[in-house]
């Protein structure tokens, strides 16, 4: 508990003047409760034994006045307190989203999308409650039980001894639970992970489980991770349950002793009925506090564990760090200078060396898993070399270079096409600066403005998630207009065209004919048609360069590039 306050205290301090307002309410409801319990003296005493009739004309405006302070305490200990939490989620929410987006992509691949979602949503939905409801709770109730303790102390310290004796006996049963209530918690929520997880990939992947019928082996495999959510929720519960029987049982037999004892002190004249029904009401009063602060004790274990979780991906460092050189000059030259690439155990690219110059086009071909992709994810840094080293225009390292100058220079269009839930012309000026007539310019050299004029609201048509209403080929030319509209100095083409139908992709091919003085244009190829002008053609074969040159004199002899003509088609 201590080390998540001290982890949060750091978002707290900007909310003074807020802390201050809410515990002006907490302070108004701990003394409400203390005076509804005084107010039992003076109604025996002095009204029902007294009869005092000035008494009576007074207790009821008193009676007003205490309930009154007390709930206006309450609504702005709520309030202030609600607002706090609900402001502190919002900057977690945002920092860990920030913070995620930096990571790299070795993490993404490791870390499933619905994990990364349910500590986003779920987990940070959990330590909410603590600084909206537990923590301002923990401080009232703990306020009250000082005010409470006091009055009961001062009105007969003999009857308080005895209660404050027994109470304390009851935390070590309610220490236990804690620690099962934390074990149950950690499994809870790494069951709803799995869960998210398992319902993400079912949604993602739902055309696959359409085309082959699969519904009820989803649906069972689905069914056994709600199970496992359902099963340890009930454990939770179960532990959570137990904490009132132990208060209740514990409470009972301490006032059982404060009443005959009391009773005793009465009968004998030591105490009158009124202060007597004061102090059991206060006592009352007391228990229910101390009951609420040993619940809450409990149910902080699943937001420590929350916290836990959702620490460990704010204290995940990238391994690819961002540069100190600003790169503001055009790319006219890169290097790939006995380069290798390891993933884990596996050598992606074994001591590769290329170079490309400013207006020249290079193909990448070979094999699935050849090192096509490696090195595409080498120039655009999702990786760094494991051996060797990128230099650009012969001087600047690329490690050196800062990511966002670098992928300002750097277009970069995969087979996989994203689309955001956006128009199609904030899709294209995606992360620059829009301007409508670049937009256009960059849709007419992708050759996508023909059918983009014909929806109803033009570029401003709004795209659904994965831009569904557009089908696979309108997509990629969108994704090339997007990496046309950069303007690029280095343009990487990752079987960006495979959606195409012929006569489409020779329009593309014309259009990247024309920009190709302006850039340094990579392909990864899919198709012969593609590459048989490329400038150099590099033949990929279990991580190394295998043959190098262009389509006439590759197809004569370089026995790999003659088998991958054949599949090129």
């Amino acid at each position: 508990m201590k080390k998540l306050f001290k982890q949060y205290l750091p978002y707290l301090v900007g909310y003074k003047k807020e802390f201050i307002f809410a515990i002006i309410g907490m302070f108004a409801v701990a003394l409400g409760t203390m005076g509804s319990a005084q107010m039992i003296k003076p109604l025996l005493d002095d009204i029902f034994v007294a009869k005092d009739s000035n008494m009576l004309t007074v207790m009821p405006f008193i009676i007003i006045a205490v309930f009154s302070l007390k709930g206006i305490g309450q609504y702005i200990q709520t309030y202030y307190m609600s607002f706090i939490g609900l402001d502190v989620v919002r900057k977690l929410r945002n920092n860990l989203v920030s913070h995620l987006s930096y990571q790299d992509m070795e993490f993404f691949q490791k870390i499933h999308t619905g994990e990364i979602l349910s500590r986003i949503t779920n987990d940070i939905t959990r330590i909410q409650t603590v600084v909206t409801n537990m923590i301002p709770n923990l401080i009232r109730e703990s306020l009250t039980i000082v005010a409470l303790t006091g009055y009961v102390i001062y009105e007969s310290p003999k009857l308080a001894f005895y209660f404050l004796i027994i109470m304390p006996l009851a935390l070590y049963p309610l220490s236990l639970l804690a620690k099962k209530m934390k074990k149950y918690s950690k499994l809870s929520q790494e069951s709803t992970s799995d869960m998210t997880s398992r319902l993400g990939e079912i949604f993602s992947n739902i055309e696959v489980i359409k085309a082959n019928s699969s519904q009820k082996l989803e649906e069972k495999k689905f069914a056994k991770e709600n199970q496992n959510v359902f099963k340890y929720l009930l454990k939770q519960v179960k532990v959570n349950a137990l904490t009132s029987p132990i208060m209740e049982i514990l409470g009972s037999v301490a006032i059982g002793v404060v009443i005959y004892i009391g009773g005793s002190e009465v009968i004998e004249g030591r105490m009158t009925v009124g202060a007597f029904f004061a102090f059991s009401t206060a006592l009352f009063m007391l228990y229910t506090p101390i009951k609420r602060i040993s619940s809450l004790y409990n149910q902080a274990q699943d937001a420590i564990v929350a916290n836990e979780r959702m620490f460990e991906l704010l204290n995940s460092e990238p391994k690819i760090k961002s540069g100190e050189i600003e790169l503001n000059e055009q790319i006219k030259h890169i290097s790939i200078m006995n380069t290798s690439l390891h993933y884990a155990d596996k050598v992606a690219l074994n001591s590769v060396s290329a170079g490309a110059d400013r207006g020249e086009s290079i193909a990448l071909v070979g094999d699935s898993g050849a090192g096509k992709s490696s090195l595409v994810n080498l120039l655009v840094r999702f990786y760094d070399p494991s051996e060797g080293e990128i230099i650009i225009n012969d001087k600047y390292n690329l490690k050196d270079i800062t990511l966002e100058s670098l992928h300002q220079k750097v277009a970069y269009v995969t087979q996989r096409i994203y689309i955001f839930n956006d128009t199609i012309a904030q899709n294209v000026a995606y992360g620059e600066e829009f301007s409508e007539e670049r937009v256009k310019k960059a849709l007419a050299k992708a050759h996508a403005l023909e059918f983009i004029e014909k929806l109803d609201n033009g570029i401003n048509t709004i795209l659904t998630e994965n831009g569904n209403n557009l089908s696979g080929g309108q997509r990629q030319r969108i994704a090339l207009a997007r990496a046309i509209y950069k303007e690029p100095d280095v343009l990487i083409l990752d079987e960006a065209t495979s959606a195409l139908d012929n006569k489409s992709e020779a329009l593309i091919q014309k259009a990247l004919k024309e920009l190709k003085s302006e850039m340094i244009t990579i392909t990864v190829a899919h198709r012969l048609s593609t590459i048989e002008d490329s400038d150099a053609i590099l033949v990929f074969k279990e991580g190394k360069i295998i043959c190098r040159g262009q389509h006439a004199d590759l197809i004569n002899e370089c026995e790999e590039y003659q088998k991958l003509a054949k599949i090129l088609v």
